[in-house]
């Protein structure tokens, strides 16, 4: 019996690459890169979008911003970090003693809670918590206005106030 020794072929398909160090992306990667491309370009448009929300809360809150925005992040396909989400504290505690500066405060409470162009529903809830607040200082300083001019037995000297009972 003869043994032949066997004889190799190299095979070249049309589809892959004639020269070494060359490589072609196959249909299914250009759509990969293209999907993580869409989701790097979201992800930009989210984080302008939190930042500028953000900083609209900042610029109107002023003086009653505790500190700059806290942000919540998510990373990249490509690696970097983006704002997904984020919070500004602001001091929302009535002035105490002072209703017509918790009415001011209110105010700005929320002109800062609707500040950015689209508000989210907490940016809404504080809002509606300011306006609470407002109408309950505008409630005590209405009290202490009509306390404040209801004449009293001081305003009248001279005279007594008195009732007398007979039974």
């Amino acid at each position: 019996m003869k043994i032949s020794s066997p004889q190799t072929h190299t095979f070249l398909s049309p589809l892959l690459p004639q020269k070494l160090g060359t490589r072609q992306e196959s249909p299914l990667s250009s759509n990969q890169r293209t999907e993580e491309q869409a989701e790097i370009e979201k992800l930009r448009k989210r984080d302008q979008e939190v930042r500028t929300h953000e900083q609209a809360h900042i610029a109107a809150a002023g003086g009653l911003a505790k500190g700059g925005a806290t942000l919540s992040f998510q990373r990249g396909a490509d690696g970097k970090q983006y704002a997904v989400g984020g919070e500004v504290n602001i001091d929302t505690s009535p002035v105490s003693g002072n209703p017509q500066a918790t009415i001011q405060k209110a105010k700005q409470i929320r002109a800062a809670a609707l500040a950015p162009a689209s508000p989210s529903a907490q940016d809404r809830a504080v809002a509606a918590s300011a306006s609470a607040m407002e109408a309950q200082a505008q409630q005590e300083l209405q009290k202490e206005e009509q306390e404040s001019s209801a004449p009293s037995d001081e305003d009248f000297p001279g005279t007594f106030s008195r009732i007398d009972l007979f039974a």
